[in-house]
């Protein structure tokens, strides 16, 4: 493969370098990644006390509570998106008239 490629990844950058730049651009995703692993690791140590729920049951609810809290936040970040794109630079304009 030649050196150019660009769909080769950056030796130069580490992965925490990589996931800083990352979440610079689309600040959400990092939030739905702990929402996710925080859900997913209560519903693991509620597993213990679940009574007489089976596990099935148990695992399905903590699956879709962490799936709900992760759409919750690609959809916060694409709104937050669509407002920095598209509603502030046409405040910005009308202010300067």
């Amino acid at each position: 493969m030649s050196s150019d490629n660009q769909w080769s990844a950056d030796e130069d950058e580490g992965l925490l370098s990589r996931l800083i730049r990352k979440s610079r651009d689309s600040p959400f995703v990092p939030v739905g990644i702990a929402g996710f692993t925080t859900v997913g690791s209560y519903g693991l140590y509620k597993l213990k006390y679940r009574r007489d729920q089976r596990m099935s049951i148990h695992l399905i609810h903590t699956r879709v509570a962490a799936q709900g809290f992760v759409v919750r936040a690609v959809t916060l970040g694409v709104l937050y998106s669509m407002y920095k794109d598209y509603i502030r630079p046409q405040s910005f304009n009308v202010s300067k008239k």
